[in-house]
């Protein structure tokens, strides 16, 4: 599955909820009448437990009804049968995508899904392994690597061209140079 989103917080009583949007194309990706896979268990804790569980479980899938930018920034969207805040307070913190083989790969050769990333092993310019892409964190100023070392703390890397020259997805690695000290902090 490719995220293309996390449901948020509810937004007034009819059902709405705040989406964090992973995608590019939120207006493609949540047009109205658009099928979203979710992810099971990926609920945040602490999210309210409604008094009847069986009655409000998260469904394999959630069809887009409408989408909207709220004060220019952030996305509301209401999802077929999600008809008050109860419902969507239980969606809270889940993930949202869509199916790998509905979408084409990337035109751009330096753009790439997170899917293509994670388990790529990371290695310096010299061919010295230091570990692999655990994951792809979306901070506000540049995407983050997450690079998972053996018996070590992982450790967050700029996914910017200046440390990361290289991606080489058939060869199944990610070259980066990191500059002194990022790797020990």
């Amino acid at each position: 599955m490719l995220v293309v989103g996390r449901i948020g917080k509810p937004h007034g009583i009819r059902g709405e909820v705040t989406v964090e949007v992973r995608t590019d194309e939120p207006e493609t990706r949540f047009a109205p009448g658009s099928v979203l896979r979710t992810e099971p268990g990926a609920n945040l804790p602490g999210a309210s437990v409604p008094a009847h569980p069986e009655a409000y479980r998260v469904p394999g899938e959630l069809t887009v009804e409408a989408a909207r930018w709220h004060q220019g920034r952030v996305l509301l969207v209401a999802f077929e049968g999600v008809l008050d805040r109860n419902v969507a307070e239980a969606l809270r913190g889940t993930l949202v995508g869509v199916d790998l083989a509905d979408v084409a790969p990337p035109t751009d050769p330096e753009e790439f899904h997170d899917q293509q990333l994670v388990g790529l092993a990371v290695v310096t310019p010299a061919g010295e392994r230091l570990g692999e892409v655990a994951r792809i964190d979306h901070a506000p100023a540049a995407d983050l690597l997450v690079l998972r070392r053996s018996g070590r703390r992982d450790v967050l890397i700029p996914f910017v061209r200046a440390i990361v020259p290289e991606v080489d997805l058939a060869g199944g690695r990610v070259v980066v140079d990191p500059p002194g000290g990022l790797l020990d902090l």
